[in-house]
């Protein structure tokens, strides 16, 4: 089973900084999707950034501001918020796909972690 835990969330003020990262732990072979997510009260879940197949795509909304890299090293992927907007406020999710040791395929949720943009 593959577990991914998400930090860095919190408080920034409008035009600030943050970034998030999450990390997977568990008998992992190979990681082929990794993505974030965010929902805002009262919305659906919407795609911030993904990358697969080596291409990497952006929310309209934030292409410019946000950077979604990853250590394959650490199985860590990173999400990089610059000018954050109050519209950014929502809880954010990532999302990693790929092969477990057991070669079954795997998708995984993080469990989530507050941005607050707000003066």
């Amino acid at each position: 089973q593959v577990q991914l835990v998400e930090s860095g969330g919190g408080l920034v003020q409008p035009g600030g900084s943050l970034r998030l990262s999450c990390a997977a732990s568990g008998s992992i072979f190979s990681i082929d999707v990794t993505g974030w997510y965010r929902q805002a009260p009262g919305s659906q879940r919407e795609l911030v950034a993904i990358t697969r197949g080596g291409s990497t795509n952006y929310a309209d909304s934030v292409k410019g501001r946000f950077t979604i890299s990853r250590d394959n090293a650490k199985n860590t992927v990173y999400l990089q918020m610059i000018s954050l907007k109050p519209e950014d406020t929502a809880v954010y999710y990532c999302n990693m796909g790929g092969l477990a040791a057991n070669f079954n395929r795997f998708n995984s949720w993080g469990q989530g972690t507050q941005v607050t943009v707000s003066s």
